[in-house]
């Protein structure tokens, strides 16, 4: 999802392409709709052919993309930012015989070759290792892990801890959840985010509703309240991301938290913490009130984060929607559906 922050306002927009990773003009720019319409396979030490080394940083492809995308939009761009972003390679095949063609077409795609062309003499890639796999053993008490297919972490229903896998080994979340008891709940889960902010004031409940605007009157333990960045943890649409963080996020929940997971449904982490520190900038940028502001404040604003808590929050399961009274947040349980597959 690419946000675009201008003088005045934020423009959004899905993105999915691919972008040759090679500096060679022999070879087609991208593969078009093949890497979302044709089955994938993954490489491993066993797969036949050249593979050949990306040569292009994968920052100068994503700047293309920036350039291609927001080429018309109006005005100065101040600030850009990518969430949900999903980095694949992605090898596309093609053959030599006097041209290059592309072996799914079996269809030249450049005039004829050098006759000293010699695709050996390309830097090449060796798939060194095929997939690893985890043993999805809580390492705490030993316990099935349980965990949607699109779930980036993994729960342990015995003693209520969270992991999430990084390279050989799975790491321990620090995990909250408000309960709550009710027999149509599920819970979402939400990053939660304290960071040091430059640039601005907002430190405190106090200094969100006089960046916000918040049509309240502030009150000693307003300034008090720690401020905190709330960011979502589970996909959705780039419609519906900054609005529901905004909603979260000026309503700071500040209950009682218990720690660890609730033994009601859980709805899968599928928004890393890394994802959710990207959305910051864009979140301050969509609570600033009013907008004319916008242009003044954000190039002076840094984030540094600091700490985080998974939260899970108790949504009621209507026939449409799924809601949270306390804090005035509604989901619609079709889109929340659909943005599983983004």
């Amino acid at each position: 999802m690419l946000f675009s922050c201008l003088e005045k306002e934020i423009r959004h927009r899905f993105v999915d392409v691919s972008q040759k990773a090679v500096n060679l003009d022999l070879f087609p720019a991208s593969v078009g709709l093949r890497s979302q319409a044709l089955k994938l396979k993954f490489v491993t030490p066993e797969s036949r052919g050249v593979f050949l080394k990306p040569t292009l940083p994968f920052e100068e492809v994503l700047d293309m993309i920036d350039r291609r995308f927001t080429a018309q939009l109006p005005g100065p761009i101040i600030r850009r930012s990518h969430i949900g972003d999903s980095l694949s390679i992605i090898y596309s095949p093609f053959h030599v015989d006097k041209k290059l063609y592309d072996s799914v077409l079996n269809q030249p795609v450049s005039p004829d070759l050098p006759e000293d062309f010699d695709i050996s003499g390309l830097p090449e890639w060796k798939q060194k290792r095929g997939l690893n796999f985890l043993s999805t053993l809580c390492p705490h008490c030993g316990w099935d892990l349980d965990g949607q297919q699109d779930s980036l972490v993994l729960n342990c229903r015995n003693c209520a801890s969270v992991w999430r896998p990084i390279k050989d080994n799975f790491v321990k979340l620090n995990t909250a959840h408000l309960p709550e008891k009710a027999d149509d709940l599920i819970y979402l889960p939400f990053w939660r985010i304290k960071g040091n902010i430059s640039g601005v004031n907002l430190d405190s409940y106090a200094d969100l509703v006089r960046l916000a605007n918040l049509p309240k009157v502030i009150q000693t333990g307003m300034e008090k309240a720690r401020f905190h960045f709330w960011a979502l943890a589970f996909k959705v649409r780039p419609q519906n991301l900054l609005p529901l963080t905004r909603a979260i996020t000026l309503s700071q929940p500040g209950e009682m938290f218990s720690p660890g997971v609730p033994s009601a449904p859980l709805h899968p982490v599928t928004l890393p913490l890394k994802e959710g520190v990207e959305s910051l900038e864009m979140t301050v940028a969509d609570l600033i009130r009013p907008k004319s502001r916008m242009a003044e404040l954000l190039p002076g604003i840094q984030i540094e984060p600091k700490s985080f808590l998974l939260v899970y929050l108790p949504f009621h399961q209507k026939h449409h929607d799924l809601v949270q009274p306390k804090f005035n947040l509604s989901i619609n349980r079709n889109m929340l559906a659909h943005a599983r597959n983004i």
